[in-house]
Formats: structure tokens, C-alpha cells, sequence
């Protein structure tokens, strides 16, 4: 299937599941437990319609909008996911020059296999940068202090991720650390020439901004090193460190209660991404599209809410955003889509979503983002 041909994320995930080896693709597209929320994160979408105004002349439709002190071009931008090397050879170099391509934001992972200033040059538009408080607050800080040399726009600190979710497939396929490739897997591998070509000439797999920590002693490498930098006792104290730290702009990620929401705010946050990780922490908790309602009564307009999770169409965002949201963030599409076929996957994916939201934004009856409220949307008795 050519990249033309893919429409929908579906399309890009079945193309993305042809080249990569069992493991990377179960790596990408797993979650925890039963995968239960994964699941729901996209069809809770389903649980709400759209309603149009006609006759409103829609013939200019601005798609711009302001997030986390940036400028978009698009109401969504891509969401920081780690070892994007693992998929494609392209890596987060291709998808930041997707993002700049596009004018929209991209979401820049700890644990990336770009160096934080390889990607802001790819990427000179804004960017944030997702991060930890590490059990090593040095390292945090010069992350940070990295992160405003090379122009980083904002700040985003995890904070649903005191231990891994338990992702069964990996432990299925062998994709732990360290690895323990199945017989099946090993074949997999077999099975996908181009990506193992890749592998074996296009450079390594390295979480090259942390990988100067860790010294030759370190048991298990860098995995290991950065497993042991979770730190399970913090607390909101400390996302108020890092919010002071930073200085500017700054979202927690992995919040899905109002409560958590309106401490966020006490805490010096700027912005909420509500997200559960997409499904890959802890299973049976809510999508993150029916959150939006309830923390936007809690926290008011002066906090930015940005749905991650489930995002798999224009409507979709169209959706969250009358429901009180500023903007959506999506992982799994782009990585598909980056799988499928590098930084030209990532683009086919943006002018989809472009599109999308144009052709929505023209049915809905809206000529600009802030038009979009709550009497565009109800909830399905």
C-alpha cells in the first residue's frame, strides 16, 4: 500500500505492521493489562455528536491557534513518545521536520534517539520538551538548561509513571530490557530486511541525551540507569521545583481527575495534558475525552486543557475542543505513520488531520478555533 493510499490511521498502522519486526510494532502499539483503556481512549470519542450551524459563510477557515505560549498552525501537535529510532530510520529528525513542515508543535521525549539540539535545529518553530524529575535533579537540570539554550518553547513534566505499566506484549515478544527475544520474534526480524538494514548502517538505538551519565559499570546500560531515575516519593512540591526551574510555559502530562487539575494550577502549572498514556500505565481508568468537561468546570478558562489519547480523526478534536479543550496531541498515528514511511509517513498523517479539520471546521459551521464551544457538541443519551 502506498502512502497515497493510506486515509485513515488504520490504513497507516496495517502499512506499519508490514515493516517493522514483531517486537518494535507490539512495542508501539501495546498497552497495559487487557488494554482495556487503549481501547476506549478512541471509542469514547463515538460517545458524542457534533452539531452544525448552517449558513454562517465559511469560505476562510483559520486553523491557528495559541498553546503553551507558542503560536500553532493546527489545534494538535505531536506527542513526546521515547525510541522513535526503533521504528524508522528517519527518527525524531524526521517528524520534527514534519512538525515545521506543518507549523504545529512537536512533543520532544527524554528519552528521544535525537540529541535535544539535533532536533531543535530540524524543528526551529516550537517545540516542548517532555521530561521527569529524576531521582538525579542535576541531570533535570541540564536538561532544562539544554532545553533554553536550543530555543525550546515549553516544558512538559510526566508525572503517571512512578514504576512501567505492565505491557504484556512486550513480555510476549521478548522486547524487555534486557531483550529476550521468542524464536517468533527472531523470525520476525528475518521477515523485515529493510528495517534490519536500516538498523545495522543507519546508527544506533540510544538515548543519546542521558547516555553520558552512565559509566561502563552500570549494570544493564542505560535502560537500567534510566529505570533506577524514576523516583516513586514525589510529591507536588516537586513539579513546583521544576515549574520554577523552568521558568515559562509548563504542562503536567498524565493528569485525568479535576482535582489533580486544580492542584496543577496551585502548582505553578500552565497547562494540563490529560492523558492517561495512551492506555500503557495503569488499565481502567477514563478517556481522557471524558475528563475535558469535568476539569474545565474545575480549573476555569485560565488554564490550558490538551487531550492526549484516542485522537484519531479531525472530528475527534473537533469534539474535545467543544468540549473545553485548547488543543489535542497525538502519539500513535505518527509513529504509524513514521513506521509506514519515515518523515513522509508523518507528513501523509498531517495533511490528513489537516484536511480533516478544515472540511470539519467548513460543516460545523466555524471559520476559527475560538468559535468552537459547547453548543457544538452533546453527549449521546
Amino acid at each position: 500500500m502506498k502512502l497515497s493510499r493510506c486515509f485513515t490511521s488504520a490504513d497507516f498502522r496495517k502499512k506499519a505492521r508490514s515493516k517493522l519486526p514483531d517486537p518494535m510494532f507490539h512495542y508501539m502499539d501495546g498497552a497495559a493489562d487487557d488494554e482495556w483503556s487503549m481501547a476506549n481512549n478512541a471509542s469514547a470519542f463515538s460517545k458524542y455528536e457534533l452539531l452544525p450551524e448552517m449558513l454562517h459563510g465559511v469560505e476562510n477557515i483559520d486553523l491557528t491557534t495559541h498553546v503553551l505560549g507558542a503560536k500553532m498552525d493546527l489545534p494538535i501537535y505531536l506527542a513526546p513518545t521515547g525510541m522513535s529510532r526503533l521504528f524508522h530510520h528517519d527518527h525524531e529528525l524526521g517528524v520534527a521536520r514534519a512538525a515545521q513542515a506543518f507549523g504545529t508543535m512537536y512533543g520532544v521525549s527524554t528519552v528521544a534517539t535525537a540529541s535535544i539540539e539535533d532536533i531543535a535545529e530540524a524543528c526551529p518553530g516550537p517545540k516542548v520538551f517532555q521530561t521527569y524529575v529524576l531521582r538525579d535533579r542535576g541531570l533535570t537540570r541540564e536538561l532544562v538548561a539544554r532545553c533554553k539554550e536550543a530555543g525550546y518553547t515549553s516544558l512538559c513534566l510526566t508525572v503517571d509513571t512512578p514504576v512501567a505499566g505492565n505491557r504484556e506484549r512486550d513480555l510476549v515478544s521478548g522486547m524487555t530490557m534486557p531483550p529476550k527475544f521468542t524464536p517468533a520474534s527472531l523470525l520476525s526480524f528475518v521477515l523485515s530486511p529493510e528495517w534490519v538494514f536500516h538498523a545495522l548502517t543507519g546508527g544506533g538505538f540510544s538515548m543519546v541525551n542521558i547516555e553520558h551519565r552512565v559509566d561502563g559499570s552500570q549494570k544493564g546500560g542505560i535502560a537500567a540507569y534510566i529505570n533506577e531515575q524514576f523516583d516513586r516519593s514525589l510529591t507536588w512540591k516537586d513539579a513546583e521545583w521544576l515549574a520554577n526551574e523552568w521558568g515559562g510555559p509548563f504542562a503536567i502530562k498524565g493528569l485525568m481527575t479535576p482535582e489533580d487539575a486544580v492542584k496543577a494550577r496551585e502548582h505553578g502549572a500552565s497547562a494540563v495534558m490529560i492523558s492517561n498514556h495512551g492506555g500503557r500505565q495503569l488499565d481502567c481508568v477514563p478517556a481522557p475525552i471524558d475528563m475535558v468537561a469535568p476539569i474545565r468546570d474545575a480549573v476555569g478558562d485560565k488554564m490550558e486543557l490538551i487531550v492526549e489519547g484516542g485522537v484519531r480523526r479531525g472530528t475527534d478534536v473537533l469534539k474535545a475542543m467543544a468540549l473545553g479543550a485548547n488543543a489535542c496531541a497525538f502519539g500513535r498515528p505518527y509513529l504509524y505513520g513514521l513506521a509506514a514511511g519515515g518523515e513522509a509517513g508523518v507528513r501523509r498523517v498531517l495533511e490528513l488531520f489537516s484536511a480533516e479539520l478544515d472540511r470539519g471546521m467548513a460543516l460545523l459551521g466555524c471559520t476559527s478555533i475560538s468559535e468552537i464551544s459547547e453548543k457544538h457538541v452533546r453527549r449521546i443519551p
